[in-house]
């Protein structure tokens, strides 16, 4: 092929050619229909100008693979060149400017954090801590407390990448902008191949604590109800996340079966802080009849992210979907009931995520959002189970149609469903710019051939 790797350039038929494709895919449910033309799996920053040049002169298009934690699989297509960075693991902190240099591959909670740490420093990267930067960051990335923080691609302040036309380049704000301004939201629908982050970074939290009430689904619509009507009140200090999930050990006086936690994680600088923080969620009025009470409790980021992993297993098959949530409380609590209540597998989760109050975005791809954000994860192993779950699911997210604003492209299936996932203004520059640094198509895309059937909610047409 008249080009030499520092890493290795697997092509159909070779020994190790499967496992190249889909043996770093977290979703163990992976597509059974699709097949790269090659996968090269890069170990330097010269490997990826090397590979977009290699499709270029072929003639393959370009799907980039960071941590491989996407449910659908963005990065194994059809006829193209998959680009898998897990060889390519760079970190190099600035003390100076406060700055993390990391290439995509490296794992927010696994990797990035516990180095920050010798410095002080957190970068609120993804909660499941095995989630690659590089997606995470691409689709806005939703992380740590986003509610007081925003969104991790906000704390982007450059970033390298590999053009449609081989060339390596830095885009921030006042060079290659309009490359900068795609990459905060894009997600797979980028048009570039990132080789590096340019990460601002925040002071490592001196305290944290931990609240959570376990609750009967009895009182689902109860506690929901009150929860809406208050979470905007709560510190920005204080992640807020309500999920329904069979415990892991039994509670007293449960007879088994799904729960309804209401947590809360203040990230402060003293715990009195953080206890005044959390005090809004133990107001609760039916807290006299959770089946689990602890308030205020210290924690920290290790003992957070272990709870993270246990909730995330890896090696099982997922089925996931999500949706941007308005309206008043009887619209959307009655609307969450099933997706929140019925789940079909033990493992299975859903979560609702505080937005509110609302922060202004900053210019940028990423553009949709609400208050309240809710996703469903079908966790289970038998693939014949894969129709009937996947039917399941769509109904649970049908239920809420009337009270959903959009998707975000972080928990979204492009092969199950298709909703809104950016501002109407976003999507109509990101395709003109789209247009101008990528005529020809060399970067995958959204799974979809026709642009025209993309960010459309289609009960609104």
């Amino acid at each position: 092929m008249g080009m030499t790797f520092t890493g290795t350039l697997h092509l159909p038929g070779d020994d190790g050619f499967a496992e190249a494709v889909s043996g770093r895919l977290f979703n163990a449910r992976r597509p059974a229909h699709r097949r790269p033309a090659a996968v090269l799996e890069a170990a330097t920053e010269q490997d990826v100008v090397d590979g977009v040049r290699l499709a270029i002169e072929r003639g393959w298009k370009v799907a980039v693979r960071s941590g491989g934690h996407s449910w659908a699989s963005w990065s194994v297509r059809d006829d193209a060149l998959l680009i898998d960075l897990g060889r390519f693991r760079e970190m190099r902190y600035d003390a100076a400017t406060g700055t993390v240099t990391a290439t995509p591959s490296i794992k927010g909670g696994d990797e990035l954090n516990p180095y920050l740490a010798r410095f002080g420093r957190f970068f609120n990267g993804g909660h499941c801590p095995s989630v690659g930067i590089g997606g995470f960051l691409l689709q806005g990335g939703q992380g740590w407390n986003a509610r007081g923080w925003g969104w991790a691609a906000e704390s982007i302040a450059a970033i390298d990448l590999v053009t449609a036309e081989g060339e390596l380049v830095r885009a921030d704000e006042t060079q290659n902008a309009d490359l900068f301004w795609a990459a905060r939201g894009a997600g797979p629908g980028f048009f570039g191949a990132v080789t590096r982050f340019h990460l601002r970074t925040r002071p490592l939290p001196k305290a944290m604590a931990f609240t959570v009430h376990a609750y009967p689904l009895s009182l689902f619509d109860q506690v929901m109800t009150w929860l809406h009507g208050m979470h905007h009140t709560v510190s920005p200090l204080v992640e807020i996340v309500a999920v329904t999930q069979t415990p892991d050990e039994p509670l007293p006086g449960h007879t088994g079966g799904e729960v309804l936690l209401v947590t809360g994680v203040a990230m402060t600088d003293t715990l009195d802080e953080g206890r005044r923080a959390l005090a809004p969620l133990h107001a609760n009025p039916y807290a006299d009849r959770a089946l689990l009470r602890v308030e205020a409790e210290p924690t920290s980021l290790g003992e957070q992210i272990a709870k993270q992993r246990v909730a995330n297993p890896e090696g099982h098959r997922y089925l996931v979907d999500n949706a941007w949530l308005r309206g008043a409380p009887d619209q959307v609590v009655p609307a969450m009931r099933r997706a929140f209540t019925t789940h079909p597998t033990e493992r299975s989760f859903t979560i609702w995520f505080s937005m509110a109050p609302l922060r202004e975005l900053p210019d940028m791809a990423f553009s949709l959002q609400s208050e309240i954000y809710s996703a469903t994860y079908v966790v289970y192993d038998d693939a014949s189970r894969d129709e009937e779950l996947a039917e399941w699911l769509r109904r649970a997210m049908a239920d809420m149609e009337a009270v959903t604003a959009g998707q975000y492209l972080g928990d979204s299936d492009f092969t199950e469903r298709r909703l809104k996932f950016m501002g109407d203004r976003q999507w109509a520059r990101l395709r003109r710019i789209r247009a101008e640094r990528d005529p020809k198509g060399l970067f995958a895309g959204y799974l979809v051939d026709d642009d025209g059937l993309l960010n459309i909610n289609h009960w609104e047409l």
